[in-house]
């Protein structure tokens, strides 16, 4: 499954016995990387059809139960679930009983931190908010791809050393993200990578449009050597028409954009505009040439006019802020 190197499993007994509540994309593959690491997964919950084939294939053999009874089963519980049902889980499986003293109770939603398992911390459960900083596939690769992932990490602080040893376990490693900030944290992940996702299928689109046969050969290497510039060198790595200031090379992307994907105008002028204010700050874009491209992104042309008719009236200048 996995070219990581855990513990054999065999070679010591199990610490932990492991429950999944929502079989979606990340709890199959966590409980099936502590398993490696010497932990038990003894039960798995999950609604939709494709969530128990996904549970059925990550960890099989592990009983697939009502959530309560997951949480009777494990010492360990992650609480794998969409952000937003998370409070509402949470809340019910206290109010019911189902939450054991001195359980560990792990999610691993990115918006929240520990606080969203008051409830549980009530009823006697140790509380952890652990993270994964990675995209999921559903499949056993995920297992391989914990190696070296970072984890946001938020737990009271006499928890602090025990989250993070777990989050060792699964080949990943721990980076503390206090309560306060987990939001923030959260936007800045899905800004990098969810949007990315959007960014690069537009690409492709509008790339088989203009004939090319293999947009993501074409794509691949241009996107990998953009992304690791960036890692690197943060704004320094601004390449580009926006970069430059080549006003009218940007018209007449815009132009071609209302013309072939009119869906796409308003995210090209939104990151032209962020792109075109980082440059400027950085000393990339040269002031003079700042003016007439800051009108281009405003939806009007280099001479003044609209880019899309004579008269802006289609409804777009609403964009020009």
């Amino acid at each position: 499954m996995s070219t990581v190197q855990h513990p054999d499993p065999s070679d010591r007994p199990a610490r932990l016995t492991v429950g999944v509540v929502g079989a979606g994309r990340v709890g199959p593959a966590l409980a099936a990387s502590l398993q490696l690491a010497g932990h038990r997964p003894v039960a798995v919950s999950g609604v939709s059809d494709t969530s128990r084939r996904r549970a059925e294939a990550m960890l099989p053999d592990v009983p697939l139960v009502p959530p309560a009874e997951v949480l009777q089963r494990a010492d360990l519980v992650l609480l794998t679930v969409p952000d937003d049902a998370l409070p509402g889980l949470v809340t019910g499986l206290a109010e019911t009983g189902a939450v054991r003293p001195g359980q560990l109770l792990v999610h691993t939603s990115g918006r929240y931190g520990a606080r969203v398992l008051d409830p549980a911390l009530r009823a006697g459960a140790l509380p952890m908010a652990l993270h994964p900083a990675m995209t999921f596939t559903g499949t056993p690769v995920d297992v391989q791809r914990l190696a070296g992932c970072a984890f946001g990490v938020t737990a009271p602080e006499e928890l602090r050393l025990a989250a993070q040893a777990l989050v060792i376990e699964m080949g990943g490693e721990p980076e503390w993200i206090l309560e306060e900030n987990r939001p923030l944290y959260h936007a800045a992940l899905a800004l990098g990578a969810n949007h990315l996702v959007t960014l690069v299928a537009q690409a492709m689109e509008l790339l088989r449009t203009a004939g090319v046969e293999a947009p993501d050969r074409m794509l691949g290497p241009l996107l990998g050597a953009a992304l690791d510039n960036a890692l690197r060198s943060g704004d320094a790595a601004l390449t580009g028409p926006v970069a430059r200031g080549d006003a009218g090379t940007v018209a007449a992307h815009v132009t071609e954009l209302r013309r072939h994907a009119p869906q796409a105008v308003d995210g090209y002028l939104a990151m032209a505009r962020a792109t075109a204010d980082r440059a400027l700050a950085h000393g990339l874009l040269k002031p003079e040439l700042a003016e007439d491209l800051l009108g281009v992104l405003a939806n009007r042309a280099v001479d003044g006019s609209a880019t899309d008719g004579t008269d802006g009236t289609d409804g777009t200048e609403g964009n020009a802020r």
